[in-house]
């Protein structure tokens, strides 16, 4: 990127946030933090109204707009293909709220590039898995959760606990929301509780932001994920499997840790970072008249054991 369409860039960056940090330019546009101070210098001299504070951020004058902005057809092709994600892997509701965003998008461009996007419109396609999508909540509350995240209002909400099999009531301080595996979660502080919680919105029957507030003491979203899942422990698993057995592991490899294979003159060595030997051993077990197990050795002797154990109730059957 030439220095002018950096500028440019920069310009926009400041205008889409409240507040930009100098690293934040620096990392984007893979620049040094020197360069960062003198682009914000030229742009200031160039009448540019940049607020600067130190350990904050930069940000643009209150009220100061750029004129509408165009985007490039490399842009606005990035922007389809994201709407057919969008169709297809999550819900229903934010489907139809990024469509709507698009045609918005659409209706600042020229013809000639409305007329490129149609074409390559019907280029794109996502197909959803076999499974197909989960059952889920007669409504998406997902804006009303965001809503009261930033407003720091307490919530009340009715939730099916599938562990205890029951309806339960809980009062909530929700703190993010993330989407996993077609569902969307919401990570909340209970006060019944006094913990914090994941809750699954096809589970939510009912859920309502209350007038009642919270102090904004709870950690980010991103930092309470990082430290509920820093305790995981990774085990690595090497099983040599014979080619043809390979090609009908399909996706369900990727569900086991699959990370990396190398061919050899004996077979496909594949590598695994798994969570549960047990679960691992379960589902090697599937297929292993066509594979080895190379590691671990507490890996095999479970295996074997299992093996043992199936053999004996044959014989008692």
């Amino acid at each position: 990127m030439n220095r002018i369409d950096r500028l440019s860039a920069i310009i926009i960056q400041l205008q889409s946030r409240k507040t930009v940090r100098a690293q934040d330019i620096a990392d984007r546009y893979e620049i040094s933090l020197r360069t960062v101070y003198r682009d914000i210098r030229s742009l200031e001299e160039a009448g540019i109204p940049i607020i600067g504070e130190a350990g904050v951020g930069y940000c643009l004058l209150e009220g100061y707009r750029l004129p509408p902005v165009m985007f490039t057809r490399e842009e606005a092709t990035a922007f389809i293909t994201a709407e057919k994600l969008v169709g297809k892997l999550t819900d229903a509701d934010n489907s139809r709220l990024y469509s709507s965003a698009m045609d918005k998008v659409r209706a600042v461009l020229k013809t000639g590039e409305k007329d490129y996007l149609q074409n390559i419109d019907e280029k794109i396609e996502v197909i959803s898995s076999h499974r197909g999508f989960p059952e889920r909540a007669q409504h998406n509350p997902l804006q009303l959760i965001l809503k009261a995240i930033n407003d720091l209002s307490v919530m009340e909400l009715s939730y099916f606990s599938y562990y205890r099999q029951e309806l339960t009531n809980r009062q909530i301080e929700p703190v993010g929301v993330f989407y996993l595996d077609q569902y969307w979660h919401l990570i909340a502080y209970c006060r019944q509780r006094a913990a914090y919680r994941d809750f699954r919105f096809d589970r939510i029957h009912d859920i309502r932001a209350t007038e009642h507030r919270f102090e904004n003491i709870h950690p980010s979203l991103k930092d309470y994920l990082k430290e509920q899942y820093k305790e995981i422990k990774l085990a690595e698993v090497v099983v040599r499997i014979k080619p043809e057995a390979a090609l009908h592991l399909g996706e369900q490899k990727y569900y086991h840790g699959y990370v990396a294979e190398i061919v050899t003159a004996d077979g496909i060595d594949m590598q695994f970072m798994t969570t549960s030997l047990e679960g691992f051993a379960r589902w090697y077990m599937t297929f292993a008249d066509y594979a080895v197990v190379k590691q671990p050795e507490v890996l095999k002797t479970r295996v074997k054991s299992l093996f043992e154990a199936i053999t004996k109730n044959f014989e008692n059957s």
